[in-house]
């Protein structure tokens, strides 16, 4: 697909190109054996395809996208790990640009404190790695495929196998980096109580950006 020769597209290649995001259109790939495994609406031509693909990089690319896609009318699709059956991270039927989380895999854990800061864009596998890396004795509640993107996981709610013992994914995130629909970042303090409630398990992209989460470690048997 090539990219709309529109005002509006060029004012979002403009802001892009500015900013230093890099970013990418659609085009069609041939791998026709690929492609019939995927559901219809993946692989068929009528599907809505995005006016841009940002890759941001910085918090401030993800305000700058919220603020230029909120003036404009055009919805924003959040990918974390693109782990997503129905295609809400990458299909829309309205206008509407990719925000691909992939840049903001910083997994940073605190044994002192039994606790990690966890970006979106990072995958369950690379949370649990990190973990492992400081600590043989703690872990994280959430799902076993290691290429699911932490951030939708975790806006879902985050069923694991742990969960008997220390519930879902979300009883055990205890603050969140989030960009709202003004572009403002606010933390748990900031957003309120009932925001960071409804983050947790209210579906990713339903109140904001999502930038980080904060997780509680769980204890663990060493072996």
């Amino acid at each position: 697909m090539k990219f709309p020769n529109s005002p509006l597209a060029l004012l979002i290649l403009s802001i892009l190109s500015s900013l230093s995001v890099s970013w990418a259109t659609s085009e069609p790939v041939p791998i026709n054996g690929f492609l019939q495994c995927l559901p219809k609406q993946f692989s068929s031509p009528a599907t809505p395809k995005p006016l841009a693909i940002v890759a941001a990089k910085q918090e401030s690319h993800v305000q700058a996208t919220i603020v230029c896609a909120k003036q404009h009318g055009l919805q924003i699709r959040i990918r974390s790990g693109g782990h997503d059956y129905e295609g809400l991270s990458y299909v829309s039927h309205v206008p509407f640009v990719v925000l691909d989380m992939f840049h903001f895999q910083s997994v940073d854990v605190n044994v002192k404190d039994e606790s990690a800061w966890v970006e979106s864009g990072a995958t369950l596998g690379e949370t649990y790695y990190k973990i492992a890396e400081k600590t043989k004795v703690h872990g994280f509640p959430a799902g076993v495929c290691p290429t699911v993107g932490a951030g939708g996981h975790f806006s879902g709610g985050g069923y694991g196998n742990m969960m008997r013992k220390y519930g879902l994914s979300i009883d055990n995130i205890v603050d969140a980096k989030l960009v709202d629909a003004n572009g403002r970042i606010l933390d748990r303090k900031s957003m309120g109580e009932e925001i960071f409630w409804a983050l947790r398990g209210g579906g990713g992209a339903s109140f904001g950006v999502i930038l980080s989460w904060k997780l509680k470690l769980v204890r663990v048997p060493e072996k």
